[in-house]
């Protein structure tokens, strides 16, 4: 691993740490700030020619910032003679705007795609993709892994007796089977209806929750709303203890209080977006942490390596 250089953004500097602790790595000197007006400004402040250069950076809230972070960074490296540079974006932002919803409506993920290749990044690796064509936007090769490894191992380690996968709508259903074939587990599906943007209305549910301990499984947790009315669905259809899993822990708006108010006993979610703080203002959260994945998937993709045991 010595031709390797780890550079992060300010966006998640913990997951940053522990990525290059499992590389056994120093995590590159680089000033990432801003000017009083709000500009960006980046100086790599190590010689990083002819280098294998990784950047972490999730494009999480403040989404543009940080965006503009990394397409920074990236123009620095390349600009700095880097011989390769990957973008490890844990958190893929504007994910969700992956195809027009109404007329004359953008395709931001698509736009955001270009941009990350203009500025000159050479290889993408990324987690949990909120659409999975998404990778197509890209013309460069793009490592898309999964976190449910590192959930479905608390999920056995925790014994939770006989347990239900749940997708909180039909479209995560792929997502939820594939945790419940691992498990050797019952599948169920809440069907809902949207309202407004945000907004969700549980209908009813298909498959027997009575009696059962269920995991509702979802890529991200934004509001919440989704969520905590699939929880109450849930218990009303007589299912014991609900739980969730998530990959990326949005929460945004009224997230942390909807959670503490509803029946969720734990809901478990990954380091892919920093904050510690929300964690602490709620004790129904618990972090899992996928540094040790997004290392072995450095480590193999800079050892020109199989990445594909690691998509699962």
């Amino acid at each position: 691993m010595g031709m390797i250089k780890v550079f992060s953004g300010n966006s998640n500097q913990p997951l940053a740490h522990d990525i290059c602790q499992n590389l056994n790595v120093t995590l590159g000197d680089a000033k990432v700030r801003t000017f009083s007006d709000g500009e960006v400004m980046v100086e790599i402040t190590e010689n990083v020619r002819g280098r294998d250069v990784y950047v972490i950076q999730s494009t999480s809230s403040p989404a543009n910032n940080n965006l503009m972070e990394l397409l920074v960074v990236v123009d620095a490296l390349k600009r700095a003679s880097a011989a390769r540079i990957n973008a490890v974006v844990p958190y893929f932002g504007y994910a969700r705007q992956d195809r027009k919803v109404a007329p004359r409506a953008p395709i931001t993920a698509k736009l955001v795609a270009d941009l990350m290749s203009v500025a000159g990044i050479d290889r993408l690796l990324t987690m949990d993709l909120h659409a999975g064509q998404i990778q197509g936007f890209f013309d460069i090769p793009v490592d898309h892994l999964y976190a449910a490894p590192v959930m479905l191992d608390e999920i056995r380690r925790q014994s939770f007796g006989e347990v239900i996968i749940v997708s909180p709508d039909a479209g995560g259903t792929e997502r939820a089977r594939a945790f419940a074939k691992r498990l050797d587990a019952g599948l169920a599906i809440i069907d809902k209806r949207r309202s407004g943007p945000n907004v969700a209305e549980v209908m009813h549910i298909i498959g027997d929750v009575k009696g059962k301990n269920c995991f509702i499984i979802d890529d991200m947790i934004d509001t919440a709303g989704t969520l905590c009315a699939a929880a109450r669905a849930l218990q009303e259809h007589g299912a014991c203890d609900v739980y969730a899993c998530a990959t990326h822990g949005v929460l945004s708006g009224p997230a942390l209080e909807r959670i503490s108010e509803s029946p969720l006993k734990k809901v478990y979610i990954t380091d892919t977006i920093a904050g510690q703080e929300k964690l602490d203002q709620c004790d129904t959260l618990h972090r899992l942490s996928v540094s040790h994945l997004l290392a072995e998937a450095i480590r193999r993709t800079h050892n020109a390596e199989s990445v594909s045991s690691l998509f699962v």
